[in-house]
């Protein structure tokens, strides 16, 4: 399966590219703290594999920055939080350059620390090695540059947290560019 898979993949047009944007991620925790999100941005790759003129199978391998801010008792503390993302996303190519998509995305974590003033705490035991999330989103290419732009909605679907004392899910928006090589 996996010889006729990689088969019809390479019979398909393909394209190799880079993407790069910012991010407004946040940790939602299940007793409902109020906690905002927090500015990054993530910076990868992408794989744009045609399946037929309007569908396309489009994996992707990201660094993305993610976390959230909490202030309690006029101290304001940050959860930073390191993922290399790997979102595997089904489109749908309207005729005009513009796409919609959806798809799994596995997150591994790369590395958590928390600031509160002005100590940092390396947290990443704290936290789950992998993280299992879903993308849905929208995006648009100009033919003639092969320059694109890129808005998604991810929400995690599988508990951040090591322990079972807490339960968080990673929620976030993502909103960047990005550009296909021998785009056609």
């Amino acid at each position: 399966m996996a010889l006729m898979a990689t088969s019809a993949l390479q019979a398909q047009h393909m394209n190799i590219g880079v993407k790069g944007g910012f991010n407004f991620y946040n940790v939602v925790n299940e007793n409902n703290s109020d906690s905002e999100s927090l500015p990054g941005f993530n910076v990868g790759l992408i794989g744009h594999f045609h399946l037929s003129d309007q569908f396309a199978l489009q994996p992707e391998l990201v660094f993305s920055t993610q976390g959230s801010k909490l202030s309690n008792n006029g101290d304001e503390s940050h959860l930073n939080l390191n993922y290399l993302n790997i979102p595997i996303l089904i489109q749908y190519m309207f005729d005009n350059g513009f796409r919609i998509f959806a798809g799994p995305q596995a997150g591994i974590l790369l590395n958590a620390k928390s600031y509160t003033n002005n100590t940092e705490i390396d947290r990443t035991n704290d936290f789950n090695n992998m993280e299992i999330g879903a993308s849905l989103g929208m995006s648009y290419i100009n033919p003639n540059s092969n320059f694109g732009i890129d808005a998604r909605y991810n929400v995690g679907l599988s508990d951040i947290y090591e322990n079972d004392a807490q339960v968080a899910y990673n929620r976030g928006i993502q909103i960047g560019l990005f550009y296909l090589f021998k785009h056609k």
